[in-house]
């Protein structure tokens, strides 16, 4: 079976996913994933390393419910896996109480699944680069990056968010950053830079006055979807849109 559908991914590269389960038996966690590779595969080896995204969903949104980026990137080369972070039994997300502090486990385990889901493919895929990782997350899964980069790991380069609101960009200066930000809510105090450490940084905010958070996902309205995918595909070219745009 697994032959079968290695087959068909090299057959139609564009659209080719798999969808898997990986079993952390340390935390008795079965996690699906979906896997999409890039549009030319036949490019990808262990001497010319393609590049890899991890794509985590907002709190609520299902992890394959963002095809527009995980699409766009595919076309720009990148092996992307999007990574379901929230299991039936998990405690619900806290919506009251001091966030930061009530959130952070949830945070923190979906840090940990990060690391493991890189652990596990990153044999299985040698003809890509798990050492320079980009993390991609939409709201609580742009928390969850966030705070797998301020830990200091040293296998990401690039963080990319989606109007996560509560943990903090990494102020390290050893990743990459752009922040795409919606017009409906703010984020909470200290966590997007100030103008002074986006140039310090070199960061890219930008902002879609017009959007609404929940709107990030597959379900959101095309010109958002559009928009959102030329920001992305536009700073992982070297390039910032800008500050804000309607």
């Amino acid at each position: 079976m697994k032959f079968i559908v290695l087959l068909i991914l090299l057959a139609n590269p564009v659209f080719a996913s798999e969808y898997r389960v990986v079993k952390d038996a340390d935390r008795q966690r079965d996690i699906p994933i979906q896997i999409s590779l890039p549009m030319d595969v036949s490019s990808c080896n262990a001497e010319n390393q393609c590049p890899v995204a991890f794509l985590s969903s907002g709190y609520g949104v299902a992890y394959d419910k963002y095809s527009f980026i995980s699409d766009a990137l595919n076309k720009a080369g990148y092996l992307v896996v999007a990574i379901q972070h929230e299991l039936p039994g998990d405690p619900a997300l806290a919506v009251t109480g001091n966030l930061y502090a009530e959130r952070s486990e949830n945070w923190k385990r979906g840090a940990t699944t990060l690391k493991f889901v890189r652990n596990q493919l990153q044999s299985e895929f040698s003809g890509y680069d798990f050492n320079k990782l980009t993390f991609v997350g939409h709201s609580n899964g742009g928390d969850i990056s966030s705070w797998l980069l301020n830990e200091g790991v040293h296998f990401a380069e690039t963080l990319i968010t989606l109007d996560h609101r509560r943990v903090p960009l990494p102020r390290s200066g050893s990743s990459s950053v752009l922040s795409i930000r919606a017009g409906d809510f703010p984020a909470d105090q200290g966590v997007l830079f100030t103008e002074q450490e986006r140039v310090t940084f070199n960061a890219c905010i930008v902002h879609f006055a017009n959007s609404k958070h929940n709107d990030m996902t597959d379900f959101g309205p095309d010109w958002l979807k559009a928009s959102i995918s030329n920001a992305l595909m536009s700073f992982i070219s070297g390039k910032c849109l800008g500050a804000d745009h309607a």
